[in-house]
């Protein structure tokens, strides 16, 4: 069995791993804090739904440019730059909220912003995990990001709830800002072995992203995990909308309660990650794939039914698990799969999927919840993600039977890791 912390090894992802682990808490504060005062001051499910959509919308429209960026320039720079931007806008909100000056046209405004940064740190810093690492450690090391996520999942919403109830969501805004600080000098810290080789660039940005979306279509496995990926996550992993109307019109209960919920997510989560982190020498496995789409979908069809706090926690908890499990597992099975040069590109395209969906995802429950009530938008979305989940495993096998190409997809994929 390999190590479960084999990817720290490398000092640059230690550097990176521990300047995450502090900005990462301070972005579930922000992003528990924001919804909580979203519903405070709209009391609208649909207004909730329309600040997610804002926020990831960008990703629809520059993820893709901003892959074949990502594969010209050197990564570590740009992430500098994404991250200094997120943390100004996180203080811009703090400013705002502890003035008292905060309206509905801020937050939505700067959670634009937030998504057009987004859109081109995403696909940056999921490429640029493998330039630390290798791939030989590479699914541990996304093992371990999504371990420290889910800590910050856990301990972010609790504190923020806390603070939130406290001295209100402006602190938890301006911590997230300071958190920032982390992983910037984490970046600058690091020493780059081999320097972020950028292509000769003769083609234009439209040539790339083509070569990448055609890398894609001709390759049935990261075809799959994507297309599987993209309908989950626009149908049932919108949990930043479904947590806060769960806690605040099903369990009547107020920011603590929302924390509380978030956090069991979380612990679910990250004891999903420390299992990946324990059989990650396997390499990526399409049991672990089909099996986390199908539990998330589950655990969201069962909250359909739950009216109490702890059993909320407990299934969320599940659900938290099967998506780590599910995400982690997509995000390994394609990086291994792609060549050195398309993987911004390619990334880019696993990033849109998965974080560019979310604003029609938002709103269909949003829309949902608005309309028929809380409980009934994520019966609609478990099922929805479901139904597309079985849907792509049966083009799957089909596909395979029809040009025998599973296995040796598979085979290239574990040869790569």
């Amino acid at each position: 069995m390999a190590s479960p912390i084999t990817a720290l090894k490398h000092r640059n992802y230690r550097l990176f791993w521990f300047g995450q682990m502090v900005s990462l808490i301070g972005t579930w504060m922000q992003a528990t804090g924001q919804s909580w005062l979203v519903l405070i001051l709209t009391d609208s499910p649909f207004l909730l739904g329309l600040i997610s959509a804002l926020q990831f919308a960008p990703v629809l429209i520059f993820s893709l440019i901003a892959g074949a960026v990502a594969d010209r320039v050197p990564k570590r720079r740009m992430l500098v730059i994404t991250q200094t931007v997120l943390m100004l806008l996180a203080f811009i909100l703090s400013v705002l909220t502890l003035t008292g000056r905060v309206r509905y046209w801020h937050i939505a405004a700067l959670a634009t912003l937030l998504g057009i940064t987004n859109a081109f740190d995403g696909p940056t810093r999921q490429s640029f995990v493998v330039e630390m690492v290798g791939k030989g450690d590479l699914m541990n090391a996304i093992a371990l990001n999504s371990a420290i996520f889910n800590v910050a999942r856990i301990v972010g919403p609790a504190v923020s709830g806390l603070v939130t109830k406290e001295f209100g969501p402006g602190w938890a805004f301006f911590a997230n800002g300071a958190s920032f600080l982390a992983v910037i000098a984490a970046l600058v810290a690091m020493k780059m072995d081999r320097p972020n080789r950028a292509e000769a660039v003769h083609r234009s940005i439209a040539a790339d992203v083509r070569e990448g979306i055609t890398y894609i279509g001709r390759t049935p496995l990261v075809l799959t995990v994507i297309l599987l990926l993209g309908l989950v996550s626009t149908f049932t992993l919108n949990f930043n909308v479904f947590v806060p109307l769960l806690a605040k019109n099903v369990l009547k209960g107020d920011a603590g309660l929302y924390g509380y919920l978030m956090s069991a997510m979380g612990f679910g989560a990250l004891t999903g990650a420390i299992g990946l982190a324990f059989v990650s020498g396997r390499g990526p496995q399409r049991q672990l794939l089909a099996g986390g789409a199908g539990l998330v979908c589950l655990a969201e069809i069962a909250l359909a039914f739950v009216r109490h706090n702890l059993i909320a926690a407990a299934v969320l908890a599940v659900a938290g698990l099967a998506m780590i499990v599910f995400t982690a597992t997509s995000n390994t099975t394609v990086q291994v799969t792609v060549p050195d040069r398309l993987r911004g590109r390619v990334m880019s395209v696993y990033f849109l999927v998965f974080a560019g969906v979310s604003p029609f995802g938002a709103l269909f429950t949003g829309a949902i919840a608005e309309k028929f009530g809380t409980s009934v938008a994520m019966g609609v979305g478990g099922l929805t993600g479901l139904i597309s989940a079985a849907a792509v495993g049966f083009w799957w096998q089909r596909a395979a039977a029809r040009n025998g190409s599973a296995g040796s997809a598979e085979a290239s994929a574990g040869q790569a890791s």
